[in-house]
């Protein structure tokens, strides 16, 4: 016998061996149960994701010889007609060949005529997006008042090239992408029902490549058991698919945070004497910055299973929350302009040198995953190789705190702006206000309209910056609620308003202007006027 391929031999045959698209068997199977059936239905989604071979399925349902039912038998001759391809009721037309006007009529003249075996005779149009708008337009009045023993089932992956007049005569339905847990446990039911052996990360990897279209998942499996020649492994996988081994990014991401350039260029090099895909490799490096940022944000959104769970935490504690969505964006423009830049090499160490490059200057000392008891007011922190303030010791005790405390004259605004930080933590010094400081404990305010900026690994830095200017360990307190507005940010806005004012009442008052206002009758535009 000759070899049938997976993706068509594992093709789905009735609604229970579906996989992935829940939602839409639900309302089918409610629909064919109280007989509320439609004339039309449209299927949309991307390719591989099973519009065809749901609408196979609800022809079986409305034609089985058992009745109409969810649940079509699978025996009777309507059933195996269908799923061999030969029952003379349905009528598959691929809408990519046929787009005219004269294969439209055609079918209408079809349609005409009574079922010759089934129940109804059931049209199955693909790619119907295809279709002419002279085909569409002859469609119409065959949808609207279609003969009972008709059923269109219309499939796309391009709705929005249907006209709304079509669109609206048809139930719809949306198939969803597969989910890559869907597309890995499917794959490993196939290959225990195959007797083949295959690695889980090799399956996770076709998973992935597939990008969530089972017949796409299906074809690569049969590729990766042709090139194993045996039993399907992750390294095998990975050199059909030319995907980048993970340690090559989790050493990208050490170099990043070490700032080591060399060393990141050099991984570079060696990934292009391997001839690897620097596309996809920028690909799973947001991928992996996303994964990072969730452990960051909510370690318990990574799965328990995840092989390198543990790295990933590892990595959350070496950057920023600011730094990940830095270079995720990085990443993911670097990806877009890989087809602009003189080589792939080029395009992708110019990407590693931009991350660098745009690396904010207090970045490194992350604070997204701190200990549970940790007391950062016990340790004065200080950035790698800074130089100690040129100044004496601060004095211990009391009188050192009162020292610290009679050296800062409480201008908090003035302060705000000259402390050592960017970013968040910035805005968080900017947008708040001094209620106490004592020389040795600081009390925040900060409006319940800014609270997100109160995040724990902000408060860290502000700390930091803050045990840098003054010389020694402090403790930071924020506390959220009503402020006076007493803030730099309120000082900055207020200052930038005297400046728009002044700048325009010497508009006003220049000779020249009140000239043109007299004799042309002309008016100034306020928002023109900018401060010099």
């Amino acid at each position: 016998m000759s070899y049938q391929v997976l993706a068509r031999k594992w093709r789905p045959r009735n609604f229970a061996s579906l996989v992935g698209q829940e939602h839409v068997v639900r309302a089918l199977t409610h629909a064919l149960e109280q007989q509320r059936l439609h004339h039309a239905y449209l299927f949309t989604g991307t390719r591989g994701v099973g519009k065809t071979t749901l609408a196979r399925i609800l022809a079986k349902a409305l034609n089985c010889e058992t009745g109409i039912t969810a649940t079509p038998c699978g025996v009777c001759s309507a059933c195996t007609e269908i799923d061999s391809g030969r029952f003379v009721d349905l009528i598959e037309i691929d809408a990519a060949t046929n787009t005219g006007i004269d294969n439209m009529r055609e079918l209408q003249d079809n349609a005409v005529y009574a079922p010759t075996r089934g129940r109804f005779k059931v049209f199955v149009i693909d790619e119907v997006h295809m279709l002419s708008k002279a085909a569409f337009n002859s469609m119409l009045k065959t949808f609207e008042e279609p003969p009972e023993h008709i059923k269109f089932i219309l499939a796309t992956t391009d709705p929005q090239k249907i006209p709304v007049t079509v669109l609206s005569r048809c139930l719809q339905f949306n198939l969803k992408q597969m989910p890559r847990e869907a597309i890995y446990d499917h794959l490993g039911h196939i290959l225990e029902q195959e007797k083949t052996a295959a690695e889980p990360a090799a399956l996770r990897l076709i998973a992935q490549a597939a990008q969530g279209s089972m017949r796409d998942a299906l074809s690569l499996l049969d590729q990766a058991i042709a090139y194993a020649g045996g039993k399907v492994s992750e390294e095998a996988v990975r050199a059909m698919l030319g995907a980048i081994d993970q340690d090559y990014l989790f050493t990208l991401l050490d170099g990043l945070a070490q700032q080591n350039i060399k060393a990141m260029l050099a991984l570079a090099s060696e990934m292009e004497s391997r001839s690897l895909s620097f596309d996809s490799a920028l690909q799973d490096l947001a991928a992996l910055l996303h994964q990072i940022a969730l452990a960051q944000s909510a370690p318990e959104a990574l799965g328990q299973d995840l092989p390198e769970r543990e790295r990933i935490l590892a990595l959350a504690q070496q950057f920023d929350a600011e730094e990940l969505q830095l270079y995720y964006q990085i990443a993911l423009h670097g990806r877009r302009d890989l087809p602009l830049a003189p080589d792939e090499y080029a395009g992708f160490s110019m990407t590693l040198m931009r991350m660098l490059a745009f690396r904010p200057m207090d970045a490194g000392a992350a604070g997204a995953l701190p200990p549970a008891k940790s007391k950062p007011e016990a340790t004065a922190v200080r950035s790698a190789g800074a130089a100690a303030p040129a100044a004496a010791p601060p004095k211990s005790g009391a009188a050192g705190a009162a020292a610290v405390a009679a050296a800062f004259d409480g201008d908090w605004p003035q302060l705000a702006n000259q402390l050592k930080v960017s970013g968040v933590a910035k805005q968080l010094a900017q947008q708040s206000e001094l209620r106490s400081f004592d020389g040795e404990s600081m009390e925040l305010g900060l409006a319940f309209s800014a609270k997100h900026l109160a995040d724990r690994a902000y408060q860290d830095k502000l700390r930091t910056a803050l045990q840098e200017h003054f010389g020694k360990p402090l403790a930071l307190k924020i506390v959220i609620g009503e402020i006076s507005g007493n803030t730099a940010a309120v000082k900055a806005q207020s200052e930038r308003q005297a400046r728009q004012g002044k700048a325009l009442e010497a508009i006003q008052g220049d000779a020249f202007v009140r000239d043109l206002m007299d004799t042309f009758d002309a008016t100034i535009v306020s928002d023109s006027v900018k401060p010099a």
